[in-house]
């Protein structure tokens, strides 16, 4: 579970989240949504610690973030899988590579780590690019690689950042099949997006930031 109590940021004089309070429930879907400047980034930068609030504070599973020294930081971090828009891949390096990048880090046996990213290759359809490098894939076989490498260390919490921003209808329908294949397994997910059309036929929670308020949520 993650709950925002009363979360605002402060930058200068602007407010980029006023008085926040906000709960995603374990296992659950939900979709951040606002415009530009609706304080969409500025909620998952603090989610992820990369950023701290200027007064309330953030709970994940009963825990005060509050509480989390730097040190620690890191190993916060491995709870979550993040998927960008702009896939932030590494074209020098093969698609199992740009996958197994957070087992590596994590300090995963090479065995176990090959064996993972197969499986998280296998689970978005790409497990035929294994060896491929990225530059050769679609935008949307790019944005699969992303969420693999998203889900290979298997996170209690998925966020994704726009992550169809860059694909046509077609393939952003595709890709929140995918987040909604993990979220069926247990895996909670946070999408921030502007894809209102698409959003509104999925049956999952729409939350609505306005000038960095809770402008309305929307029950499916």
């Amino acid at each position: 579970m993650i709950e925002f109590e009363r979360v605002s940021r402060r930058f200068g004089d602007q407010d980029a989240l006023r008085n926040l309070s906000l709960t995603i429930e374990q296992g659950e879907m939900a979709f951040l949504t606002g415009h530009s400047g609706a304080g969409k980034s500025t909620l998952l930068r603090l989610l992820l610690l990369l950023d701290r609030p200027s007064s309330g504070d953030i709970r994940v599973n009963g825990e005060p973030t509050s509480k989390i020294r730097s040190r620690m930081v890191p190993r916060y971090r491995r709870r979550f899988g993040v998927v960008f828009q702009d896939h932030r891949l590494l074209f020098d390096r093969s698609v199992h590579d740009n996958v197994a990048l957070p087992l590596v880090m994590a300090g995963f046996s090479p065995t176990d780590t090959a064996r993972r990213v197969r499986a998280a290759l296998d689970k978005v359809g790409l497990l035929y690019h294994e060896q491929a490098n990225p530059a050769v894939l679609s935008g949307g076989e790019q944005q699969r690689v992303g969420i693999a490498r998203a889900v290979v260390a298997r996170p209690e919490f998925l966020i994704a950042d726009e992550p169809t921003g860059n694909l046509d209808p077609q393939l952003s329908s595709e890709i929140m099949s995918l987040f909604e294949a993990f979220n069926q397994v247990g895996v909670t997910v946070l999408v921030a997006t502007h894809d209102l059309p698409l959003i509104s036929r999925l049956r999952h929670r729409i939350i609505t930031l306005h000038e960095g308020r809770l402008a309305g949520v929307t029950a499916q």
